[in-house]
């Protein structure tokens, strides 16, 4: 069977917006779009409900930039509510971190063209090293509602919507971090999350609750539910919301799984949770940025996005404790919203790019629009992604996606193997046509969900507790030998790439297993122990649970660390970093380079000045793809 055409790489990247945060306000959908093709900036758009066909107004152009860089990793830049037919705005514009607000009226038009703001956008506070975001909006008392970062700490903050170029009030001093704010309907009470070091939100949190003053202080704050970093075992919360009957719902992992409980009273929390849909399936995922949303109220239950074994699905949850599974066909769901009987979230599948997705639950009918103008493949040209299980560390069961190349995989076939970044991200089942790229070219991809991935459980997670840079490589080696053994791959044509920590486990499979004969790292942590002493906050003790306290386990993390043991690398690596990097620090990089150069390896660096951590300008994306095919072409035959 011949090839098909190979998938150009700006085909393949950097066209398409990424979506995110789609939100219902009455008959309208609201949507983020970050556009490559600008240089990574978000924008947010607006159109009917269903009217796919129709132009969406944007309502913050150019040079309006969304974008929060609390924990530098940010999330939710816009908060957007509707009330007595006004739509308001507020954001945090990266332009100058500031946070700004708007309103719109013409919201009974026929389509968003009808829409008219009010006034031109307005500066609410003023310029500061501050970072600001993850906000609601308490119309009671017309303000926002979010968290700063600053002077190394985070805090609940208050910004009155009707001043200008004011401080934020503080409203509450957290012990270390805190986030993901959730507002009750009549705006008496709040919720949140708060974690401190050295757990991650993912490892232990807790759900604390206030009430609200008529002044909008906040009084009476108490956890309810959640874990202490001082308990033998962590229980992580995720994403508080406020039920209409004034109960409040959360997802938690004292079960193993992050499953959804209800608390079905505001007045004395002290009475027990309710946990009325148990499941071995997980109904959240780690919270690296605001914003993130795996269940929302559509008006008569919960409607939740599923993930069982990596693949994710919709499921309707009654209060009386019934779950009935929502058809439609994607299989990898986000930002999940809903709101009287109708619902709207970011969705894909093996053969439909990203995109919007909208349902109307009571007819049982949706839509998908995706982001992409035109399909760049047709549907008999794309690799369809293979369920693996195969014997990992320890001979623990793991698992991955296997992508056949084009016209069938041989043993001569060369083979990629994806390392995901986090390391508690997980390779999804979305369309990606980065992995086009590669299948395209004769090659296969396995996306390894190694040990630590979320999607499978509390347990299957923690596999990597202690054991970064152990687990996750023998996993990945493990899944390149399964691929070998079955006579689908060439051993002397493996590579295997990853970006962060997906860069550091690519860097430790090169220094401590044979598999590999080539590698790609974008902005890879080098040496464990200079990311425990020059990282970001938020990550500063990440690796306290991953390989052990530091500086206590200094040995270890030398022992772990792939620059000092850099004469183990027999094989060329290509290196690609931004310069703007805040989380893996550009020395990084070039100590790695030089380490491998000194012992004559073939290696490229590539470098952008306007890039920090993670790479958004579509020009960027390109080249690093491109980049990396000609390096692995060359050093590979392929």
């Amino acid at each position: 069977m011949s090839l098909q055409q190979p998938l150009p790489a700006t085909t393949a990247l950097g066209r398409t917006p990424v979506l995110r945060a789609p939100q219902l306000l009455g008959d309208w959908v609201l949507w983020l779009e970050q556009r490559p093709h600008e240089k990574g900036r978000t924008t947010a758009f607006i159109r009917r409900w269903g009217e796919t066909e129709t132009t969406p107004l944007e309502l913050t152009p150019a040079p309006i930039n969304l974008r929060s860089r609390v924990h530098d990793y940010g999330g939710a830049p816009l908060t957007a509510t509707l009330t007595a037919g006004t739509l308001q705005l507020v954001w945090v514009d990266d332009n100058d971190a500031c946070l700004w607000f708007q309103a719109w009226t013409g919201l009974n038009g026929a389509n968003a063209q009808s829409l008219q703001a009010i006034a031109s956008p307005q500066r609410l506070t003023s310029p500061s090293d501050s970072a600001l975001g993850g906000g609601v909006i308490d119309h009671a008392r017309s303000r926002w509602l979010g968290v700063i970062e600053e002077a190394g700490c985070d805090r609940l903050v208050s910004v009155d919507l009707d001043q200008r170029n004011q401080t934020p009030v503080v409203v509450h001093q957290p012990a270390d971090f805190a986030g993901y704010l959730a507002l009750s309907a009549d705006g008496a009470e709040l919720a949140w999350v708060e974690w401190r070091q050295p757990s991650m939100p993912w490892d232990c949190s807790q759900l604390v609750v206030a009430r609200l003053r008529t002044s909008g202080a906040l009084e009476d704050c108490h956890m309810i539910a959640g874990g202490e970093p001082s308990q033998p075992q962590g229980i992580s919360v995720f994403q508080p919301q406020w039920l209409p009957d004034g109960s409040l719902v959360v997802a938690e992992d004292s079960s193993g799984w992050w499953n959804l409980m209800r608390h079905p009273s505001t007045e004395n929390f002290s009475s027990h949770w309710q946990r009325l849909w148990p499941m071995a399936k997980e109904t959240a995922m780690p919270q690296w940025v605001f914003g993130m949303s795996t269940t929302a109220w559509d008006g008569n239950k919960l409607l939740a996005a599923v993930c069982d074994q990596g693949e994710w699905q919709l499921q309707r949850l009654g209060l009386d404790g019934s779950a009935e599974r929502v058809e439609q066909p994607f299989n990898d769901l986000a930002d999940l919203n809903a709101s009287n009987g109708r619902a709207v979230a970011i969705t894909s599948n093996s053969t439909t790019g990203q995109g919007l997705l909208e349902l109307d639950l009571g007819l049982g009918t949706w839509t998908h629009t995706p982001a992409a103008a035109a399909a760049a493949m047709e549907v008999n040209e794309i690799s369809v992604g293979q369920s693996l299980w195969f014997d990992g560390s320890g001979g623990q069961r793991t698992h991955a996606w296997y992508y056949p190349p084009s016209g069938g995989a041989d043993a001569s076939s060369p083979l990629l193997v994806k390392s995901h970044s986090g390391p508690s991200s997980m390779a999804r089942r979305g369309l990606s046509l980065a992995v086009q790229f590669w299948t395209s070219r004769g090659w296969g991809v396995v996306d390894v969900n190694y040990g630590g991935s979320t999607g499978f459980g509390r347990t299957y997670r923690n596999r990597l507790q202690g054991g970064w840079g152990v687990v996750d490589v023998n996993d990945c080696a493990a899944a390149a030998k399964t691929l070998i053994a079955a006579k689908h791959a060439d051993p002397n044509r493996i590579a295997i790439e990853g970006g962060s920590a997906g860069g550091f486990t690519t860097l430790a499979c090169l220094c401590f297993t044979d598999v590999f004969r080539a590698g790609a790292c974008r902005y890879a942590v080098s040496d464990p122990s200079a990311l425990a002493t020059e990282t970001h906050r938020f990550e500063a003790r990440y690796l306290d649970g991953l390989i052990g306290p530091w500086p206590q386990e200094r040995d270890l993390y030398e022992q772990r660390s792939p620059l000092r043991h850099a004469q183990q690398i027999r094989c060329p690596v290509i290196f690609f970093q931004g310069l703007k990097d805040k989380v893996v620090l550009p020395q990084q990089t070039e100590r790695m380079a030089d380490a491998l150069r000194r012992n004559a390896i073939p290696v490229e660096v590539h470098t952008f000045p306007e890039e920090g951590h993670g790479f958004r300008d579509s020009s960027v994306q390109v080249a690093v793809l491109e980049a990396t095919e000609r390096f692995f072409r060359q050093h590979l035959n392929c």
